[in-house]
Parts: C-alpha cells; sequence; structure tokens
C-alpha cells in the first residue's frame, strides 16, 4: 500500500531531491550492477525518481523501465531525459520472468517494514532466472517517519540477506557507509547486490 504522506513530501520537492543527489561521477554500486547484467538487458529501475540511475543505463545500452510512485518525480524524469517513466507502486508489480535486473536502490525503505519480504519475493518473480538484484537500505531497526514525514523502515544488513536469501536470491557483494540525504541527517545504509537462483 502507498504512503501518500511520503509521495506527498516529494511531490514537494521534486527539483530540490533530484540537486541533493546530482552526481559527476557514475555511482560505484551501479557500475557493479551493470557489469553483471546480460549486455542490452531489460532493467526494471523500482522507485527511480528523478531517473538519473535509468539515464546511465540507458546510455549503456541497457533497456530501461523506470517507475515511481511520485507523480511529480515521473513528470520531472519524463521532462528532463525523455525516458519513458511511468507511475507505479511497488505493489503493481506482477510481472514473471520479464526483468534482467532490477534496481531498487533506496526505494523500498519507503515500504511498510513487514511488507518489504513481500516486495522482494515479487522483484524474485519478475526476473528472469539468473536475474540481478541491487537493493540499497538505510541499515537499523523499527519502522518510523524522518521530519520531513517520509515513512522509513529500517534492517540490519544480516536481516537483509536472509530476507533475500529466503527469497531465492544469492547474495554477491555488499556495500556500507553513511550519507546526508534530502532531510539533512547522516544515516547508515547498505546496498547488497544478488542474483535469482
Amino acid at each position: 500500500m502507498k504512503d501518500e504522506e511520503t509521495i506527498a513530501v516529494y511531490d514537494a520537492r521534486v527539483k530540490e531531491y533530484a540537486e541533493v543527489f546530482v552526481r559527476t561521477e557514475i555511482d560505484p554500486d551501479l557500475v557493479r550492477f551493470m557489469k553483471h547484467l546480460v549486455a542490452g538487458g531489460q532493467v526494471l529501475d523500482l522507485g527511480c525518481g528523478p531517473a538519473q540511475a535509468s539515464v546511465v543505463m540507458r546510455d549503456h545500452g541497457f533497456t530501461v523501465d523506470p517507475v515511481d510512485a511520485s507523480p511529480g518525480m515521473v513528470k520531472l524524469a519524463n521532462e528532463t531525459h525523455d525516458i519513458h517513466a511511468r507511475l507505479a507502486t511497488f505493489d503493481d508489480l506482477d510481472a514473471v520472468e520479464t526483468y534482467d535486473g532490477v534496481w531498487a536502490n533506496f526505494s523500498l525503505l519507503h515500504a511498510r517494514r513487514e511488507q518489504v519480504p513481500l516486495h522482494v519475493s515479487a522483484i524474485h518473480r519478475a526476473l528472469k532466472p539468473e536475474g540481478i538484484f541491487h537493493i540499497g537500505m538505510k541499515t537499523g531497526e523499527g519502522e518510523r517517519r524522518d521530519h520531513l514525514g517520509r515513512r522509513y523502515s529500517f534492517f540490519s544488513e544480516a536481516a537483509l540477506r536472509g530476507m533475500l536469501e529466503a527469497s531465492g536470491f544469492t547474495v554477491l557483494a555488499a556495500s556500507t557507509g553513511r550519507d546526508k540525504g534530502l532531510a539533512g541527517s547522516v544515516d547508515p545504509w547498505v546496498t547488497l547486490l544478488s542474483r535469482r537462483i
């Protein structure tokens, strides 16, 4: 179920968000993700935001399907990049063995905590055999809103690894760090790269 309060924050801060996360170099996690994909593969950018990652993947020859629950983000992505982004929520993912890769970079953290394993299972179904899945999440415990009103679900790296393995993935690589986001706080995070088995 989509969270209207979270979506409203993103709709109101579309350009600010895009400016906060502008990059002069390609995200190392995105480079790693693309290296594991089949050439010219089809990728779902789940929670694409301004679609900056989708543009990089498109420029590297992949067929990208960028989706986001925020109408403002979808509008900005299409106006800026002509990327054919579309409005969709996590619950809308019903594809079966369609994608070579799914890029869910700090998007699933806005789902209800108890719903995240269900979304991961849907991603597994949506991937072709041997498909590649990247997930980025803030680390911690529980579920709460930030001072902007966005809902966050937190997991430890161990819990995420266990969730992926239980859903039929094998973890290939991991990265951790701390960064400042739209809310201004510096938070710890983890990214996991996995393969459907």
